[in-house]
Order: structure tokens, then C-alpha cells, then sequence
């Protein structure tokens, strides 16, 4: 039988497969369509402090493989999630991980500090690299000493592993990595969205009321995929892979290239069993391959 869990050090995965924010609501949503505690974890929407509407619309737009998204990362705040949402996750049997904003430095820490009184948090995830939020899509990931000052500060204030999701709108993703690696990052997950842009050109206007917006999807694949390679060769910390993951096969190209895990992000858009679908098909490809662990696949890329 084939072993699927997997060792990132600071919590261990029933298996690699995790759910990513902004595409799984606060995974309660996702409870009628399969057993949420199949997954490795997932990742609940982005918290701020306080409740927050999001962007005007229209916040969505189709394009060739892809999604583009100016959502504005709306919430219900901490207070409420901690007073509703999470004790109804706390049933759940998998790795339950916060995505946490902040409009700066202090919201961040302010949010943590607040969660880190409640049980059935496994990690955060500090979204740092939201393209559609930040005004012209500016977040500190775009630069290695904001990056290390908001990676430490947040640090100082969790007692639980912090997880910093970087940005691929950057000219050298490795020094942006490293900055949150030296500030005390406990894992990266890479990438968020790629900043884009959609015209109506019978109105001759943008066609998302924020402007810009997130691309994401099958179309950015291959981007994320070269920086995960470039990544993962020059830190010591363990790398979680997303970015146009629909598939097994999506999955393991990231593993294979040294990704310590997956996200799977748009895919739950077209298929909400995306995820479980992908556990089955990585658990085939052991067995088909003579692969007796899932952590043997990671990293065996050949140069």
C-alpha cells in the first residue's frame, strides 16, 4: 500500500494534496461533495482583522486557460471566524491552515496574535501577494526588505509555523525566498497570481471594476513551475507548489521538481472533487511506478 504522507518538518500531511485560499471558501462550503478530512489540508479564504466586502464588480473574467480574479479578498473577520467557522473545523481530521491579511505590517501580526489563542489551527499562510488589492497590485512580496520585515514581525508574534505564499510578479523570486526563509519563514508556498488585465473593446474599458486582477489556471503552469525549480535549489525550507494544478500529473511535475506539496486552486472552480481526484491518481502513479512513498517522487527531477 502505498505511503502518501508526507513530512514538512513542522506538521505532517496525510498526503500532499492541499486545497488552496480564495477558492475554497472557509471549506465548510466544500463539505457536501466529499469527506474534507481526505485531504492533506486546506487552506481557509484570507482573514483581516475586521469583516471586509472585497472589490466592486464584475470581480471575475474567463480567459484562454485561465481565471482572471479581482475577488478584493472580502471576509468575515476574525472575531466571527473564530466564534463560527472555526469550531465547526475543528471536526475536521486534516492539517486546517489561515490565510492571514493585513492593509500592513500590524494587521498581520494583529491577526495572528489573535488567532494564536485558539485551538484547531495547524499553520498560516501569510498572504503577502495578493495582486488585487494592493493599489496598481503593490504587496510587499514585490520586495525583499518589506517581505523580511512583515515575515519577522509576524514571526515574533506566532507560536505556530508560518507559511509566507510569495508573489510571481517579481524580477528574481529566489530573492525574495530567501528574504523570508532569513526572516524565519517556517515553509513558502509559491506562486499567487500573476497581475493581468482584461479589455472590453466594445466599451473600450477595463472589463474587472478593480482594474487588475489575479491570473490563475492551466495558463500560468508552466511560469510557477520554474519558479518552484529555481526555489526549491536555493533554500532549505520546504516549498509548496500551486499554480494550474487540475491533475495528477499537474501535481507531480511539481513534486518531481521538489515541491514538498500542492496546492490546487482554480481546478475547484470547474470540479469540486478536483483535489480528491488528484489524491487517487498521485496514489496510482506510486503503484504503477514501483514508488512505495510519495516522498520518494519529490525532487527526483533529472539535470
Amino acid at each position: 500500500m502505498t505511503d502518501l504522507t508526507i513530512d514538512l518538518g513542522f506538521i505532517k500531511l496525510k498526503n500532499p494534496v492541499i486545497a488552496a485560499s480564495g477558492t475554497f471558501g472557509y471549506g465548510l462550503e466544500f463539505a457536501p461533495f466529499f469527506d474534507l478530512s481526505k485531504l492533506g489540508g486546506f487552506v481557509v479564504k484570507g482573514l483581516y482583522f475586521s469583516p471586509r466586502p472585497g472589490n466592486p464588480p464584475p470581480r471575475l473574467v474567463e480567459t484562454p486557460s485561465g481565471l482572471i480574479n479581482a475577488i478584493g479578498l472580502p471576509g468575515v473577520g476574525v472575531r466571527r471566524f473564530a466564534d463560527e467557522i472555526l469550531p465547526q473545523l475543528r471536526k475536521i481530521k486534516t492539517a486546517i491552515i489561515v490565510n492571514v491579511c493585513g492593509e500592513n505590517e500590524e494587521e498581520y501580526a494583529s491577526v495572528v496574535e489573535f488567532l494564536d489563542k485558539e485551538e484547531g489551527i495547524s499553520a498560516y499562510e501569510l498572504n503577502i501577494s495578493c495582486p488585487n488589492v494592493e493599489k496598481d497590485g503593490l504587496c510587499p512580496a514585490l520586495d525583499s526588505e518589506a517581505t523580511f520585515s512583515v515575515v519577522s514581525l509576524v514571526k515574533k508574534t506566532s507560536s505556530r509555523p508560518v507559511i509566507t505564499k510569495l508573489s510571481p510578479n517579481v524580477t528574481d523570486i529566489v530573492e525574495i525566498a530567501l528574504s523570508a526563509q532569513e526572516a524565519g519563514a517556517d515553509a513558502l508556498s509559491l506562486v499567487n497570481t500573476l497581475l493581468a488585465i482584461a479589455v472590453d473593446v466594445e466599451e473600450r474599458k477595463p472589463v474587472l471594476g478593480n482594474i487588475f486582477g489575479g491570473l490563475s489556471g492551466p495558463a500560468i503552469k508552466p511560469i510557477s513551475l520554474r519558479m518552484v525549480y529555481q526555489v526549491v535549489r536555493r533554500v532549505k525550507i520546504p516549498v509548496i507548489g500551486m499554480g494550474g494544478i487540475s491533475s495528477g500529473r499537474d501535481a507531480l511535475e511539481y513534486l518531481i521538481t521538489g515541491a514538498k506539496a500542492v496546492e490546487i486552486g482554480t481546478a475547484n472552480f470547474i470540479d469540486p472533487e478536483a483535489s480528491i481526484k488528484i489524491i487517487e491518481e498521485l496514489k496510482d502513479y506510486c503503484e504503477e511506478n514501483g514508488f512505495e512513498r510519495i516522498e520518494d517522487v519529490i525532487g527526483t527531477i533529472k539535470r
